[in-house]
């Protein structure tokens, strides 16, 4: 599934189309894991070398996103690299020859808020949490064992 944003919708911090397509989703919820990309259309100059991630009014749009779904990742296409994107529009880093190199305690700060967010809202819907945020922190280069998650489990 391709959520589609313009320069309007994101100079205008405006999720009202998305929200219309995420919303109804949420009643079958689970048959939509890892299947939704972002296309964005949003103009730079010609000769501009930013990606969106660098774009300040791109970048804020996915913060608001980020606040009203926080969840976000578990709808994202891993395989097609949108976890990775996602992450950089909220994660400061830099564009380098061979990709994207984040800041190293911000990344840690953003993989361990969203484990925890995932975690709570993963066991609300009654979807099994643990190998699924292991596998979205792993993505982002991290290992989470379980270890960690039995120290949460306070035993």
């Amino acid at each position: 599934m391709i959520i589609q944003l313009n320069a309007e919708q994101i100079d205008a911090v405006d999720l009202s189309p998305t929200i219309a397509i995420i919303d109804p989703l949420m009643f079958k919820i689970r048959e939509y894991e890892q299947s939704i990309q972002f296309k964005i259309d949003y103009p730079l100059e010609p000769g501009d070398p930013r990606e969106f991630s660098e774009v300040p009014e791109v970048r804020l749009w996915f913060i608001r996103l980020d606040a009203l779904y926080p969840w976000m990742p578990f709808l994202l296409n891993w395989s097609e690299k949108e976890l990775g994107r996602y992450a950089a529009m909220l994660v400061p880093h830099q564009i380098q020859k061979d990709g994207i190199e984040y800041n190293p305690e911000a990344l840690e700060i953003f993989v361990m808020q969203k484990t925890f967010v995932m975690m709570n809202w993963l066991e609300g819907q009654r979807i099994e949490s643990r190998s699924r945020i292991q596998a979205m922190a792993k993505t982002l280069g991290y290992d989470l064992d379980d270890a960690f998650f039995l120290m949460l489990q306070g035993r």
